[in-house]
């Protein structure tokens, strides 16, 4: 037994000397070396946080309207029995991973009414020219300049009626081309875009097989002294959407000479596509000079619109009822006057929306006298223009917050043809809203 153990003893002893002997044969450790590899593995690890950027806004904001539970465009429509409210307009977060050649992007938004989807696209750039680059996904259409204008930027808090009627959610799923050389290049103020997309909008599964079309065509340019800055675009929108009844309305004249809907009832209708065409321009303009900034934006857009009886908005799901051709337009205008070189600036705006260029006034709602052998329908509601007078006040507290005071002056047409609509309605509504941008 102690033999046992002795030879145990002896044994560990000389594990340890033999371990002892090749750990000293072996080079020290240079903690230079270890540094170094710190900071190596640092720097690493910034190199990928600087690719990753996180942004937001929330907007809150309260409202006060002319009358209970109006129908409205600032900020949707007014419950049934209140003219006040308070609400969270917009509430965004959005995290994108640029890796100069390659950008990934997600965006949400966070309000009292639930939290949706805004962006979710990977756009790539050609490394060669780095003017040529493809996006797919959800994102703005390209169509126009106050689409893509950032709701956290603009100094309205809503988009123009015309736009959040025709492009409802700014937004949709499909992809695009852009070409635009880089900011090294003397032709990087041009650019231009063109994409294929569902047409349903950015909440709704595609309905038919029907892909729209948009594209656009501009210049953006600044002078040498850096105080001007100006731009101009043209856009396209070739697209529609398939009905679901083989009933289709067209604006043509009645017996008498009077402007009306003309039904068109076919079977080959039934499944067809309605043709939803657009044309479009726009110009902006800013001035920096001695009592501040001034910027002037005007966009104009005609075109045929297909709609119901009772709407004239592009659909985000499949329309059921009979479809009714409108051709239309609309425009806004902007003056936006910094004061001097404070923090405050002046907002004014007019927008129109004419959804029936056809037919007006009085007109509207009239009884048709159809032609022998001919079906006929008048005009309604959804037929009626509206104009928009905007004037509001702004004031940049911070870098991140910003105070918007607006007043939304909205006049319609009116018709004695039809009740309640002889007159203009009492829907004007006044905005207090505070952002916060990050």
């Amino acid at each position: 037994m102690k033999k046992t153990i002795l030879l145990g003893a002896i044994s560990a002893v000389a594990s340890l000397w033999l371990n002892n002997s090749a750990n000293a044969q072996e080079a020290p450790v240079n903690p230079l070396d270890t540094q170094a590899v710190s900071i190596l593995k640092l720097k690493n690890d910034l190199d990928l946080l600087k690719k990753i950027k996180i942004s937001g806004y929330l907007q809150a904001q309260f409202q006060v309207a002319d009358s209970n539970g109006i129908k409205s465009f600032a900020g949707g429509d007014f419950p049934a029995n209140a003219d006040k409210r308070f609400s969270v307009r917009r509430g965004r977060f959005k995290i994108a991973y640029d890796n100069a050649l390659a950008l990934y992007t997600i965006q949400v938004d966070v309000t009292e009414k639930g939290v949706g989807i805004k962006d979710a696209y990977v756009k790539i750039t050609d490394p060669w020219t780095k003017a040529l680059s493809l996006q797919a996904g959800v994102f703005d259409r390209p169509f126009g300049f106050e689409i893509s204008y950032s709701s956290s930027m603009r100094e309205t808090p809503e988009r123009s009626r015309l736009f959040q009627t025709i492009f409802p959610d700014e937004r949709e799923v499909g992809a695009k081309l852009t070409f635009q050389p880089p900011k090294t290049s003397k032709w990087n103020f041009l650019k231009i875009e063109g994409g294929i997309f569902n047409g349903s909008g950015p909440k709704a599964v595609d309905f038919d097989y029907q892909k729209d079309f948009i594209g656009n065509i501009g210049i953006n340019k600044t002078n040498k002294k850096e105080n001007i800055n100006w731009g101009i675009r043209a856009s396209y929108y070739n697209g529609g959407w398939r009905q679901n009844t083989s009933k289709v309305y067209t604006i043509a004249s009645d017996s008498l000479g009077l402007n009306a809907f003309e039904r068109d009832k076919d079977t080959l209708n039934y499944g067809a596509i309605a043709k939803r065409q657009y044309i479009g321009a726009d110009a902006q303009i800013s001035i920096d000079w001695v009592a501040g900034i001034t910027s002037l934006r005007a966009e104009y857009i005609q075109g045929q619109q297909p709609g119901t009886s009772s709407t004239s908005k592009s659909p985000e799901t499949q329309p059921t009822s009979d479809t009714y051709i409108r051709n239309f337009n609309g425009a806004y205008f902007y003056f936006l006057q910094n004061i001097a070189h404070t923090k405050h600036q002046l907002v004014l705006k007019y927008d129109w929306y004419d959804p029936n260029t056809d037919v007006e006034g009085d007109n509207i709602g009239k009884t048709v006298t159809a032609p022998s052998g001919k079906t006929f329908a008048k005009t309604g509601t959804t037929d009626l223009k509206y104009t928009t007078i905007g004037i509001g006040w702004v004031y940049r507290w911070d870098t991140n917050v910003k105070f918007t005071a607006y007043y939304d002056m909205v006049t319609n047409e009116t018709t004695k043809n039809i009740a309640l609509w002889g007159k203009d309605l009492t829907d004007n509504v006044f905005t207090l809203r505070m952002q916060y941008k990050f």
